[in-house]
C-alpha cells in the first residue's frame, strides 16, 4: 500500500464520551419543594439517583420528597444561614458522597429600585448570591478531595441581560454567572464540574404575572429540570432554556447598544419586568416578603 492509498482510507473517529450516570448517586437540591427544583427532583429520581430535598419550609419538603418518590428525602434547609446549609449537606452526605448539588433556591421580588426596601434588597443578595457561593463553598471541599462532584447553578436569563424592574435581582444573577465561570476555571483541576443554567421566563410561581418577550414563550419547570439533567450527564458550562435563547442574546450581542436596545424594545424585553401583573403576582410577593 502506498502512502497515498493509505491517506485516502477513512480515519476512525474518537469515539463519543458515554453520557455519565446519575444511578445511585446522591443529588442535593435546593429550593426544591416548588417549582424548577421540585420538577428537578423529580427528573433525577426517574434517573435512579438518591435526591435529597432541600427547602425553607419543612413541611414542603417533606411533601415534595413523598411526592418524588424513589426514596428520596427532604429537610428544611436555609440557604442563607451557612450553619442550615452545612447541616443540609452533612445529611445528603449521611446517604452517600453528594457527586451533583443543584444551587436552585431564589427569591424574585419586582419593583423599582426606589421603592424596594433595605431588607429586600438583602435578602434577594443573600439567597440568590450568598447562598450560591455558600453551597458551592462547602460541597466543593468535599467533592475537591474526591476528586469529582459537580455544582449547578440555576441562574437566569437576567444574569446576562439587565432588565428594569428586577435591578437587584439581575443583579444577583449576574452574580451567580460571574462566580459560576470563576469556580469553573478553580475547580476544574481538582476534577469538579460548575455549570451555570439560565432560563428565559418560566411558567412557575415566581414568574407569576410576568409575560415572555415577544417571540417567546414561557418555559415549563419541567423543561429547566431536563436542561439541568443534561448538563449533569454531559457537561458544559451555560445552559439555556430555551437552547435558541442563547443564540438571540450572543448574536444580538455583536450589534452596538443602540441596536441592542432598538431589538430589545421590539421583543418588549424592556419592559418584561416592569408591565407585570401586580394581581398576579401579588401571592407570590407577599410569600417571598416572609
Amino acid at each position: 500500500m502506498t502512502r497515498a492509498t493509505a491517506l485516502r482510507l477513512p480515519q476512525r473517529l474518537p469515539s463519543r464520551t458515554p453520557d455519565r450516570d446519575v444511578r445511585g448517586k446522591v443529588v442535593a437540591i435546593t429550593g426544591a419543594g416548588r417549582g424548577i427544583g421540585l420538577a428537578t427532583a423529580s427528573r433525577f429520581a426517574d434517573a435512579g439517583a438518591i435526591v435529597v430535598i432541600g427547602d425553607l419550609d419543612d413541611d414542603v419538603a417533606a411533601k415534595a420528597a413523598m411526592q418524588v418518590g424513589g426514596g428520596a428525602e427532604g429537610y428544611v434547609v436555609d440557604v442563607a444561614d451557612r450553619e442550615s446549609f452545612a447541616a443540609f449537606l452533612d445529611r445528603a452526605e449521611a446517604l452517600g458522597p453528594v457527586e451533583v448539588l443543584v444551587n436552585n433556591a431564589g427569591i424574585m421580588p419586582l419593583s423599582p429600585l426606589v421603592d424596594q426596601s433595605d431588607a429586600s434588597i438583602d435578602k434577594v443578595l443573600d439567597i440568590n448570591l450568598r447562598g450560591v457561593i455558600t453551597g458551592t463553598q462547602l460541597a466543593a471541599r468535599a467533592m475537591s478531595a474526591r476528586g469529582h462532584g459537580h455544582v449547578v447553578n440555576v441562574a437566569s436569563a437576567v444574569g446576562r441581560i439587565g432588565m428594569a424592574g428586577g435591578a437587584v435581582y439581575s443583579a444577583s444573577k449576574f452574580g451567580v454567572v460571574g462566580f459560576s465561570e470563576a469556580m469553573a476555571g478553580e475547580l476544574r483541576p481538582a476534577g469538579v464540574d460548575v455549570s451555570v443554567v439560565l432560563p428565559t421566563v418560566v411558567a412557575t410561581e415566581l414568574g407569576a404575572g410576568v409575560s415572555a418577550t415577544r417571540g417567546m414563550r414561557a418555559c415549563k419547570p419541567e423543561e429547566v429540570a431536563d436542561a439541568v439533567l443534561s448538563t449533569v450527564r454531559r457537561p458544559q458550562f451555560e445552559t439555556w432554556v430555551p437552547g435558541y435563547a442563547k443564540g438571540i442574546f450572543y448574536g444580538s450581542n455583536t450589534f452596538p447598544r443602540r441596536i441592542r436596545d432598538a431589538i430589545s424594545h421590539a421583543m418588549k424585553a424592556d419592559s418584561s419586568l416592569t408591565a407585570i401583573d401586580a394581581e398576579a403576582r401579588a401571592e407570590y410577593e407577599r410569600r417571598a416578603s416572609r
